[in-house]
Formats: C-alpha cells, sequence, structure tokens
C-alpha cells in the first residue's frame, strides 16, 4: 500500500510586490484561497478513488502480543533465535578445539554450559533436544538397488524426525581415514556433539535401520540418570558372554563429558589403534561366539561393559522393554497382523480414526498407548517395533548372512519401509493398501462419525 505525499507550497520568487497594502492584502487573500480550494478539491478526488487505509489491527490478540520485539521478530517456529550469535568468546574460538577423534575434548559441560548461556533461547527445552545422526559410503553402491534402499531409509528417518521435531544430520564421508566401516559412526557422533551444543542427545541410527512405529517417541525421563542407552540384556553381557548381548547400530548418547571420554576409550579399540589387531584377538578370546577376527565397534563396547562395570554399567543404560532396535527377521512377517489390529483398535475408539494435521501426531499417540496395553513387547507382539534393524543385510554392497537369500532382505526392507510410510501417508490422504508393493496408493475414506465431536 502506497501512502499519500504532502506537497509543499512555496510562494513564487517571481511574484512582484504591489505598492497599495490593501490591494496586497486582497491579492494574499485570493490566493490563498484559491490554494486552499485546489487543495480540497485534490483531496476530494484522492478520497474518492483512493480509500483510506485502516492501520488497525484485525486480529483479536491482545496489543502486547502484537508489539513484537526485533529479537521475537527473528524467532524460529520452535521459539528459538537462529539469527543471534554474539561477539562472546566461546569454544568454538579457542584454535585448540579439534573435532578429530586424535584429540580429546577436555571440560565439554562447563564448555556446553557457557555456550548455551550466551544463547538464552535454546536453554528452554534443552533437556529433551535430540539430533539424530546417520550415514552411509562415500561413493555409489554395488548393489543395483542400493542407491535406491538408501534414499529411502533416509527419508523415513527425515519422516521420524519432522514429526517429533528432531534435527537429523546424514553424513557419507569417513571423517576419519582410518575409521571405516561400523567404526566410522564415532567420529561422526564426536563431530555432531561439538557442532550441537543445543541438543542434549545425539542419537546414532545405522543406515540399514528403519523406523516402524512413527508416532513413538523415546521416554527420556526413563534415562535422566543415564549417558547412554543401548537395546541389550545384562545376563547377555555377564553371564553368556555374547558378543550380540547388545546392539550398537543403534544408540543415545547424551551431549556431555562422560560422553566424550567414552568416545575416545571406545575409538582407541578401534582402526586408528596401534593395537587394532591385538584388541581384536582379545574380544574373540571374550566372547566365544564371536564370528570374526577383527576388533568391531560392539564388540568394544560390549567389553567395556564386562571389563569395566564399576565405571560403566551404572551410565549405561541397556533397554530391553520395547523394541529400540529389533531384529528384522522375528519382525516383518507380522506386519500385516499388526496393521490389522492397530486398525481394530480404531474401529472402536472413534478419536483415533479422526483425520488430524501431522504436527500433532504425538497427541495422538497417547491416546492410542492406554490401547496397547495387552500387545506386549519384544518377539511375539503385536506393537508396532520402534526401529526394525535389517542386521546381516548391508543394502549398498549387497552383501548378506548366508542363512538367508539375499532377495529376502531386499523384499523385507520393501515390506518394513511401506508399513512405515502407510503411518505417514494416511496424515495426507492416502496409504499403501498392499506393503509389497510400492507404487500403488488409495485414498483413506473418511471414517469418522459426525455426532462424535472432536473427542
Amino acid at each position: 500500500m502506497v501512502s499519500p505525499e504532502l506537497s509543499h507550497f512555496q510562494s513564487s520568487p517571481m511574484a512582484k510586490p504591489r505598492n497599495r497594502p490593501f490591494w496586497c492584502l486582497s491579492d494574499g487573500f485570493l490566493y490563498f484561497g484559491g490554494a486552499c480550494l485546489a487543495l480540497l478539491l485534490v483531496w476530494s478526488f484522492w478520497s474518492f478513488f483512493t480509500p483510506i487505509p485502516n492501520f488497525e489491527p484485525t486480529m483479536t490478540e491482545p496489543p502486547s502480543k502484537l508489539r513484537k520485539n526485533p529479537v521475537d521478530c527473528m524467532e524460529s517456529g520452535f521459539g528459538v533465535n537462529l539469527k543471534s550469535d554474539p561477539k562472546d568468546p566461546t569454544f568454538y574460538d579457542d584454535p585448540e578445539m579439534s573435532y578429530s577423534l586424535e584429540k580429546p575434548v577436555k571440560d565439554w559441560d562447563e564448555k556446553r554450559k557457557e555456550w548455551l548461556k550466551h544463547h538464552p533461547s535454546f536453554a528452554a527445552g534443552a533437556r529433551e533436544r535430540i539430533v539424530l545422526v546417520t550415514g552411509s559410503q562415500p561413493k555409489p553402491c554395488k548393489n543395483p538397488i542400493g542407491d535406491h534402499l538408501l534414499l529411502r531409509f533416509f527419508k523415513n528417518k527425515v519422516d521420524y524426525c519432522r514429526i517429533h521435531g528432531y534435527d537429523i544430520f546424514y553424513n557419507n564421508l569417513l571423517l576419519h581415514p582410518k575409521m571405516n566401516s561400523y567404526w566410522a559412526k564415532l567420529p561422526v557422533v564426536k563431530a555432531a556433539m561439538l557442532a550441537h551444543p543445543e541438543a542434549e542427545w545425539i542419537w546414532w541410527v545405522d543406515s540399514d535401520a528403519a523406523f516402524t512405529d512413527m508416532e513413538f517417541k523415546l521416554p527420556l525421563e526413563r534415562y535422566k540418570n543415564h549417558n547412554m542407552v543401548v537395546h541389550g540384556w545384562p545376563k547377555l553381557i555377564y553371564q553368556s558372554k555374547s558378543w550380540t548381548s547388545l546392539n550398537a547400530g543403534v544408540f543415545l548418547i547424551r551431549n556431555c563429558q562422560w560422553s566424550m571420554d567414552l568416545i575416545n576409550t571406545w575409538s582407541s579399540m578401534g582402526p586408528m589403534s596401534e593395537d587394532y589387531v591385538k584388541w581384536g584377538q582379545i574380544q574373540r578370546s571374550t566372547f566365544k561366539d564371536k564370528l570374526f577376527p577383527e576388533s568391531d565397534d560392539q564388540s568394544a563396547l560390549i567389553y567395556l561393559l564386562y571389563k569395566e562395570k564399576e565405571k560403566y554399567y551404572d551410565h549405561i543404560y541397556l533397554e530391553g522393554e520395547f523394541y529400540l532396535e529389533g531384529y528384522w527377521v522375528e519382525i516383518v512377517g507380522g506386519y500385516e497382523n499388526t496393521t490389522e489390529r492397530y486398525l481394530e483398535i480404531e474401529r472402536g475408539v472413534p478419536k483415533l480414526r479422526r483425520r488430524h494435521a501431522e504436527k500433532v501426531s504425538e497427541q495422538y499417540a497417547a491416546f492410542r498407548e492406554e490401547f496397547l496395553k495387552e500387545a506386549g513387547n519384544g518377539k511375539g507382539s503385536w506393537r508396532r517395533p520402534l526401529i526394525t534393524h535389517f542386521t546381516g543385510c548391508q543394502p549398498c554392497s549387497g552383501d548378506h548372512n548366508q542363512m538367508y537369500a539375499g532377495e529376502t532382505c531386499w523384499n523385507g526392507m520393501v515390506k518394513a519401509l511401506n508399513f512405515a510410510d502407510n503411518q505417514v501417508l494416511r496424515k495426507y490422504g492416502f496409504v499403501r493398501p498392499d506393503l509389497r508393493d510400492s507404487s500403488t496408493v488409495t485414498e483413506v475414506p473418511y471414517d469418522y462419525p459426525a455426532d462424535e465431536g472432536p473427542w
């Protein structure tokens, strides 16, 4: 909207003075009167053709909410100021600070606290802020469908993070030239901790793991006294001494000095260490069921728990109450039954059938929870598993455990991804009727009785 400009009237320097005051006064009145009449006519025509703009706000919020200060205007939708980085020095300005594994980070809790002090808008909700980290190899896949599968696995993680308001970082480079294969995650996790001081947790999820309960949210309150969460079983560690007593492909780790120290110790058993071969021998002699001689990240973490229980056990939560990650072989065959059981619940509970925005999915997850008490958890349960992990299947290389055929792996991945995607697509009005068919969708019919009301 363009505001009208004011006109400034000036006396003409060419006007000639009159000798007689009377005529001077009369001319002055005539000149002034003519100017006023002209101005009035111009104003009248302007008002007729250009409606006077109404500058009053039409919103019903109180004035205090309408007049935002400059900081409010720069805030994101999550209430954090993304455009402010004060000049106060932080750990980022320390030339000795390194993202590399070779140089340990010291006093990280104090440094992170200081950063949050200079960025107060991130303080609210910091205790529950999660950054999900995942990644894959830097080169194209050998498996002809490998890149397509990795893309879909990544989309799956992006969907989950969007629903729950998490940030996500996908890495496809080796951040340490020697730390390859399953060891590649450790330099990425450390770098993510430094890059995200605003986050309390870093959540590593392997590239071959898919979220298959898109509504479920981690029970962070359960882990308030721990610094790491991993799917595992104490009896298998301390009694069976098994290298499969936990799975290091999915873990939650607190962004703190304890975790920095753990990563430093953990990575010292990897390929970057001069004792790498020796560590492989130690692990294999300790865990009799370990199948290969090289030191691996999973066996290394189990070894730390086994040998230094007093130092690590109280800080690492071994989650066994739900599928923080679940072995795909015992899961994928039950997706259809799980789908039907959930639909059966919805048929009896109209509020669960109500169409809603994707952003409020967590509320409907809370509604649903009271009807899942009999579903159980883990093997044999008809509850959706949080994560289906395709351990033994390598979508990029095409390699797989010889216990099953490669096609079994790839078909299982497609089924799991479609099962998860259906939960997302429903918010957009569509669903795949056949979990084995990725290309066919149908529209979800409206099925919410008008007489039920919103609740």
